[in-house]
């Protein structure tokens, strides 16, 4: 079971294929929502923010390679992973898929492992580049309270109205300040 319940939005214009997958998600802990068409699953994507999206590339109107782009452009979803779901084989089409910004593709029928193992793969990535992302700003923040520290406490040293100085185990003057030089030369 999966403890956080990631959210997929599934998007196909074929029902059965949506209540397949549906079926096999639920019951590994994953929530669902579904969209028939490009334009509802962008709507949708930007309402829900879901977690990963399973794209049919086959669908009227607007086809997944057309969705996918829209979605990529947009900065409320252009971070959430795209795998498309196809019955293309050819080469062409597949690598279209990932220069429209999709991470992987699954081929129709489905087959529920392959389908699993890459919903799971591409979410573990995806969680561990926002940990990533959240502990790169953390540190960012870190080195910049630092820096600031630091200029405070060299104003300080500096500017102090007494003599201030540092010395190392073997007595070598390491660090002193302006009144040091003044006072002592």
């Amino acid at each position: 079971m999966n403890d956080k319940r990631d959210t997929i939005l599934i998007v196909d214009d074929n029902k059965t294929n949506i209540g397949v997958l549906i079926s096999t998600l639920k019951v590994h802990g994953f929530r669902t929502i579904t969209a028939l068409n490009g334009t509802m699953a962008i709507r949708r994507a930007e309402f829900s923010g879901p977690d990963l999206i399973l794209l049919d590339v086959m669908m009227p109107e607007m086809d997944g390679f057309e969705t996918c782009c829209r979605l990529k452009a947009d900065d409320k979803t252009r971070e959430i992973p795209v795998i498309f779901m196809t019955a293309l084989s050819d080469v062409k089409d597949k690598l279209r898929g990932f220069e429209v910004g999709g991470v992987d593709y699954v081929t129709k029928p489905f087959e529920e492992t392959e389908v699993l193992a890459r919903v799971k793969t591409h979410l573990t990535l995806r969680n561990t580049q926002k940990q990533l992302r959240k502990e790169i700003a953390e540190r960012r923040q870190a080195e910049t309270t630092l820096r600031e520290s630091e200029e405070r406490f060299r104003t300080i040293f500096e500017n102090a109205p007494v003599m201030i100085n540092s010395f190392d185990t073997a007595g070598r003057c390491l660090l002193w300040n302006h009144q040091c030089e003044e006072t002592l030369g």
